[in-house]
């Protein structure tokens, strides 16, 4: 009342991620799908030779976590 109210705030403003920003680069999209996909051949041949249980846990939720970041960067 009287000027005392809160603004609304602007929804129309895009919040980004670093990686977002990152991503409208054509050079650095390029970039981050071709580490992804090393990455993902590293922990793809660790798991194959074999390995502890611990690593092999740990090393399963990296793949899994690379592999969606793949499909994440894939979709653009």
């Amino acid at each position: 009342m009287f000027g005392l109210e809160k603004k609304k705030k602007n929804l129309n403003t895009k919040l980004f991620f670093d990686l977002e920003k990152d991503l409208e680069d054509e050079n650095k999209y390029k970039s981050y799908i071709q580490s992804t996909e090393k990455h993902l051949l590293e922990i793809k041949d660790h798991i194959r030779k074999g390995s502890k249980t611990e690593d092999f846990e740990k090393l399963g939720i990296m793949l899994h976590g690379y592999s969606a970041l793949l499909k994440i960067l894939t979709k653009k």
